[in-house]
């Protein structure tokens, strides 16, 4: 299993129930087959940088999935049919960030709070 990120623009448009009916096909797609999404966050209708398809504003659709590369092929190819999705973009987290995230949110709920690193992984020490 591997972390992704799946961001989608939506016809702004559509109504509520329709832009639902899109994220709760993606989310059944990724979970049927073994996968998660465990965030799925609506950002809501924004304006694009450029028009797409004489259309000016989007709804925009950030997901967070885990599942197996051949899941994912396959979300992809029923974002890229989709006649509501005007674009999207399925990413592959990096194993090194994945991690990093896991031990900052594990961190954060023990009340520890972690410094951010400089790349790299080395320390800064002050000098007085």
């Amino acid at each position: 299993m591997r972390p992704y990120e799946v961001m989608f623009i939506l016809d702004a448009s559509l109504e509520e129930d329709a832009i639902s009916a899109v994220v709760d096909r993606a989310t059944d797609l990724l979970s049927k087959d073994g996968g998660s999404t465990p965030r799925v966050d609506h950002w809501g209708r924004r304006r694009l940088a450029y028009e797409i398809e004489h259309r000016s504003e989007g709804y925009y659709v950030l997901m967070e999935a885990t599942a197996e590369p051949a899941v994912v092929s396959e979300l992809d190819r029923m974002l890229s049919l989709a006649d509501e999705v005007m674009r999207h973009k399925v990413i592959r987290i990096p194993d090194e960030v994945a991690a990093k995230a896991v031990r900052r949110s594990s961190a954060s709920g023990n009340g520890a709070s972690e410094a951010p690193q400089p790349a790299g992984g080395e320390t800064r020490v002050k000098e007085s």
